[in-house]
Order: C-alpha cells, then sequence, then structure tokens
C-alpha cells in the first residue's frame, strides 16, 4: 500500500520539550520541585480561571486522590457513566465506596441527567460525568441536581482541556476536577495528571495525599500514597501548555472540515454553548462497525479507534447486571476517526473518501 499510514492519534514531541527536559537533567533536580510548583500555576492560569491546581503521577490518581480528599470513603455511593475508561469506576471503588452505572444520552455520550435522577439514594455521596471525547457534559442541569440533593458534583475531565459550557471553564463546575496528561490526550506531560479544585481544604488534603500525607519532611498527617509528578514531566507539560491552544484550533478546524463532508454516518453533535475540543471525532456506524474499522486499515491505510467496546459494568471488575441501552447502544455503534492536529489536507481528504466510500457500501 503505497499511502502513508494516517494514525488514530499521534502525540506531537518537538525539540522544545527535549530542551525543558534537558535542563531539568542538567540541574540534578529530577523530583516534584519547582517545574511541577510552575506547571500547576500555568495551568491554572490558561485553562482554569485561576482555580487552584495540583499535579499528579497519572489521571487515576487524580480522581482517586480527588475522591479521598472530598470525604468519598467505604459505604458511600458515587453515580459514574459505565461508557468511559474503566479508571472511572475504578477510581471510586478504590476508595472503598461503590461506583454506581447509570445510562448516557447519545447526543453527547454523557450521563443521562434524569437516569443519574432515578439512582440518588441516601447514600449517594457524589455524582462523577465525564466530559467525554472532549465534549462537555450537562454541567447545569447535573450541577443544578446535585445542589437540590445535596450530593457533591466532581469532574473527570480527562479529555477535555480547554473546553466549556457558556463561557465557563470545564473543570471549574465540580468540588474537584481531573485532568489527564497521558501521551494520546490533547496535551501531555509524558505522563501524569492535573487537579483542580475551588476548596482550600479539598486542594491541602490532595496535596497531602500525593506525598505521602506530608506537607513537612518526616510530619505526616495522613496516610498517603506517592503520587507525585516529577519536575521532568511537569517540564514537558510545561512547554505543551504554551502549543495547546493552536493544536485546539486545528482539532476544531480538522473537525468542521469532516463534518462538513461526511456522508452516511452520524457525525459528533456540540450542545448549544458548548466548546467540543475534539479529544476524538467519534461518529456511529449503525451497521458492522468493527468491519467498517478493518476496511478503513486495510483498504485506505486508515487508522481508528473504538472507545469504549465492553461497558464498565459489564467488565469482569465489576461484573454488574443494569439495563443501560443507550450504553450498549454506543460501546456497539462508536468509531473514532483521526481529527489530531498532525493531520494535512491529503489526509483529511483521504478521510472522508474512505468514510463515504464505506458508509455508502454499506460496509
Amino acid at each position: 500500500m503505497s499511502q502513508e499510514f494516517i494514525p488514530a492519534a499521534k502525540p506531537i514531541i518537538g525539540d522544545e520539550e527535549r530542551a525543558a527536559v534537558d535542563a531539568v537533567l542538567a540541574s540534578g533536580m529530577l523530583a516534584q520541585g519547582k517545574q511541577v510548583a510552575e506547571f500547576e500555576k500555568e495551568f491554572s492560569d490558561v485553562l482554569l480561571d485561576g482555580r487552584a491546581t495540583v499535579a499528579v503521577n497519572s489521571g487515576t490518581s487524580g480522581l482517586h486522590l480527588g475522591l479521598l480528599a472530598a470525604g468519598v470513603g467505604p459505604g458511600d455511593e458515587v453515580i459514574v457513566p459505565s461508557f468511559t475508561f474503566a479508571a472511572t469506576g475504578n477510581s471510586v471503588a478504590l476508595t472503598g465506596a461503590t461506583p454506581v452505572f447509570a445510562d448516557i444520552e447519545l447526543d453527547h455520550y454523557a450521563l443521562d441527567v434524569d437516569h443519574v435522577a432515578s439512582l440518588i439514594t441516601d447514600k449517594t455521596k457524589g455524582i462523577m460525568p465525564v466530559h467525554l471525547y472532549g465534549h462537555p457534559f450537562n454541567a447545569e442541569a447535573l450541577g443544578a441536581l446535585a445542589k437540590e440533593r445535596g450530593i457533591d458534583l466532581y469532574e473527570d475531565a480527562a479529555q477535555a482541556h480547554g473546553a466549556s459550557v457558556n463561557g465557563k471553564m470545564v473543570g471549574t463546575f465540580g468540588t474537584f476536577a481531573m485532568f489527564s496528561l497521558y501521551p494520546t490526550k490533547n496535551m501531555t506531560s509524558g505522563e501524569g495528571g492535573m487537579v483542580s479544585t475551588p476548596d482550600a481544604d479539598v486542594e491541602r488534603r490532595i496535596r497531602l495525599l500525593r506525598n505521602q500525607g506530608m506537607e513537612t519532611q518526616y510530619q505526616n498527617e495522613l496516610v498517603g500514597f506517592n503520587n507525585r509528578m516529577t519536575d521532568l514531566h511537569a517540564a514537558i507539560g510545561r512547554v505543551q501548555l504554551t502549543k495547546v491552544k493552536g493544536w485546539t484550533e486545528q482539532r476544531q478546524a480538522n473537525a468542521a472540515f469532516l463534518t462538513a463532508n461526511l456522508e452516511g454516518v452520524d457525525a459528533p453533535k456540540v450542545a448549544d454553548g458548548a466548546v467540543h475540543v475534539y479529544h476524538q471525532y467519534t461518529i456511529r456506524v449503525s451497521g458492522d462497525r468493527d468491519g467498517f474499522a478493518k476496511a478503513l486499515r486495510e483498504e485506505y491505510n486508515i487508522g481508528s479507534g473504538v472507545y469504549y467496546p465492553v461497558p464498565n459494568h459489564r467488565l469482569p471488575s465489576f461484573n454488574r447486571t443494569e439495563d443501560l441501552p443507550n450504553t450498549e447502544t454506543a460501546a456497539r455503534e462508536v468509531l473514532s476517526l483521526p481529527v489530531h492536529p498532525s493531520l494535512s489536507q491529503e489526509d483529511l481528504d483521504r478521510i472522508v473518501t474512505a468514510v463515504n466510500a464505506l458508509a455508502k457500501a454499506g460496509a
């Protein structure tokens, strides 16, 4: 096959990131230090309108520590989507609390507000929806529901750096929010996570929990973890933070081109007032989705991704029997096409040609 492969995702690491890592290596100060502190401040200023942030070693750690710091533990329930990466439910279970799986709506693959409302009990500590694929969940409705029922709202914003709702940035709605910095996210630190919170007590507990329960060395206030981010990772993240706005604009332009030209598939929808940052450009294929993905690769040399083929409640790790029909539909039909900022116009044209041809053929 003569055409170059188009990957579904492509991390961008340039000379600036390499130079930043070399500078940390040359300094001899590799663990959590000045670079982490600067990264926290800059992330807050660029993406969170100044809300306090705490850097950790992964997105999953961010969810886990955020929940613990918010007081979630044994005997509590937290309502989460089943249609997401397993880390969302895992982080609840790791606190000793019980994840309660709710269904999604199929326009934006976010928690269905009415179904969430039906699941709230006297054990419910909070709701943790996901801004999936880079599109914000219904923060207004879920926030109002949480307030009405006297429970917390937590944000899994792993995929939504820079997204917003009615001018308010994702990550500024809940008791805490977590952003992932994994290599395939819209920006990366190599590996890592960032947790935001407006609550000074929650912030301090997260800082203690990530560092063996210490603020001052050898004065452990809590039983904590080693979930620190290194200065090496923070140095990469600081450089990426200067580029993420431009990359997001390119993702949005790529998505606009795809939406304007694709035929025969359900393209992503964007809610009124929402800014979608297109971590993934996710279509739905009502026929043989897996055959469609295979044909894209074998006939056109185009990669794609299926996120997420097995709903969390049916994973062996949870093995639940909830009836979540929209979740099952999404798991069966979704397919994410390349939308990353490295795509050329030739790449985009080839993606459109391939998808339209396969959709017309009923592949």
